[in-house]
């Protein structure tokens, strides 16, 4: 595994993430779609199959995660920014084998390649507050 590799598989994620969440297509659908239309050399397709498939089925287990710590209610949130702050959440409960401020810094990242200006502060700060509920 190449670090590389996964931050690839993250951004093709986030954007399979957001189509999911804009359609509601079928998440293998949407998968195989994306395995064929994009450029998925470094990429580590099994790290992007987990993702993707883990937020899709966990969606509402992972808002309820996040969401206490929202400025604004969920339903309000920026498409983008609810697909950045479900995988960030996912791989914080989900994935034990990712240190915790790897995937802040992943998800900060892909907000400021995807969302708004100033949308990075906010999964970062929502992110801090989640790792710290989470270490309870």
């Amino acid at each position: 595994m190449k670090p590389s590799e996964r931050r690839k598989a993250r951004r093709l994620a986030t954007q399979a993430i957001y189509q999911w969440q804009m359609t509601k297509d079928n998440v293998a659908d949407i998968a195989q779609q994306f395995a064929l239309e994009q450029d998925t050399k470094g990429v580590d397709l099994d790290y992007f199959r987990d993702l993707l498939f883990g937020v899709s089925v966990h969606a509402a287990e992972l808002d309820g995660v996040f969401s206490p710590f929202l400025s604004r209610p969920l339903a309000d949130l920026d498409m983008v920014d609810k697909a950045v702050l479900r995988l960030a959440t996912y791989e914080l409960t989900r994935r034990e084998d990712v240190p915790y401020r790897v995937v802040i810094n992943e998800a900060i990242e892909l907000a400021k390649a995807f969302a708004a200006e100033e949308s990075h502060k906010f999964v970062n700060g929502v992110l801090d507050k989640v790792v710290k509920q989470l270490k309870k």
